[in-house]
């Protein structure tokens, strides 16, 4: 391959790599797919309002999350089936953010099971820092059993999914008959009599709880010890109730544009539901992150931190383990430098007032002549 020189450079030669089934699963939307461009264009109707003359000479881009540092604000969503992309799958992105000094998120949809993720990467504990995502089954019993699991094997968090009742209606999928390979199982579900795993929306519609609510939100946190976050937040009023009920962290999503499509892009949501959460949990980002300069325009709207997908398993396809780490250090890099032509020197330092919106009201501008008498 020639040298690749940024994150979406992946995806093309994920597209020639991968099945054309497995590549449409992973690379559409839900609907007209206008969320899933509206993910990456409204990044652009962000611009800069960099500061001079400041020494930058030092930058630190390290973080605390949930208690526990990291060295970026740049984390991994997660992203299910993921040996679909490549043979070692979700152990390959568990090694790679591992050597990045960050968290992997591990899909209850994963290919590879709590335990297998657990086991791999370095022996340096601030390192294995995982959290798991988890869907709500019918059967709270076999909730109970994974949430059991993850707390053994040491991750951190339980990330829960709030918008997925239903499946998006992912008209790609539909036409291509999207099935798991035969040679592939829900790994976290082996043993439970999960039955066919093979097709998936029968899978979801078989399992998925669609009685879901705020009740079993607070039912959750009274059988685990581990922080739980919410994935799914797109309003103030959803984000207030999050805090009522006793989330420790808010996760702003529109599930990469795969559920209902002209929601808006999660970049434009998130200001709101800052503002609704008035510094009482930390506020997190995920979709259509491609650029350290997104990673810059999220935690200036307020953002701890943002979560990235289809990068991951594009760079996966395309190298393995050392494709996810490139992402995740090319990332780095560019945000790196935007801090520094920026004029910050930490993530505190990085405000509202070094960017401006197409959304927000007309500036003042200057009297006549203001410029001259300065």
């Amino acid at each position: 391959m020639e040298e690749i020189t940024n994150v979406m450079e992946y995806e093309a030669i994920a597209k020639k790599k991968l099945p054309k089934m497995v590549f449409d699963y992973y690379a559409s939307g839900a609907g007209d797919q206008w969320t899933l461009a509206e993910n990456r264009n409204a990044f652009s109707r962000i611009l800069f309002r960099p500061r001079i003359l400041i020494d930058v000479s030092k930058i630190d881009m390290s973080t605390t999350l949930l208690g526990f540092k990291i060295s970026m604000p740049i984390m991994i969503a997660p992203v299910a089936m993921q040996k679909m992309a490549h043979p070692e799958g979700e152990c390959a992105t568990a090694r790679a953010a591992s050597a990045a000094g960050t968290i992997m998120t591990l899909s209850s949809w994963g290919t590879s099971s709590v335990e297998e993720v657990a086991s791999t990467g370095p022996g340096i504990r601030f390192l294995q820092l995982r959290f798991f995502q988890l869907y709500v089954d019918k059967n709270r019993n076999v909730v109970a059993q994974l949430v059991r699991r993850a707390e053994r094997a040491g991750f951190k968090a339980i990330v829960l999914t709030s918008d997925a009742p239903r499946l998006g209606r992912r008209e790609a999928d539909i036409k291509n008959r999207f099935a798991l390979p035969p040679f592939l199982t829900f790994k976290n579900f082996e043993g439970m009599e999960k039955g066919d795993e093979s097709g998936l929306t029968s899978f979801v519609a078989g399992e998925i709880d669609r009685t879901l609510t705020w009740k079993d939100v607070q039912w959750l946190q009274t059988i685990t010890s581990l922080p739980v976050l919410i994935k799914g937040v797109l309003t103030a009023e959803d984000a207030r109730i999050a805090i009522q009920v006793g989330v420790a962290g808010i996760i702003v999503s529109n599930h990469g544009a795969r559920q209902l499509d002209y929601v808006p892009s999660t970049i434009v949501a998130l200001e709101e539901v800052v503002k609704a959460a008035q510094g009482r949990v930390p506020v997190f980002l995920d979709g259509g992150v491609r650029r350290g300069t997104d990673v810059f325009k999220a935690l200036a709207l307020g953002a701890s931190g943002i979560f990235i997908g289809r990068p991951v398993v594009f760079s996966l396809a395309a190298e393995g383990e050392a494709g996810v780490r490139n992402v995740l250090q090319m990332l780095r890099d560019e945000f790196e430098l935007t801090m520094a032509l920026s004029g910050c020197r930490s993530l505190s330092e990085i405000t509202r007032n070094h960017i401006v919106t197409d959304w927000d009201a007309p500036r003042a501008l200057p009297a006549a002549g203001a410029a001259a008498r300065l």
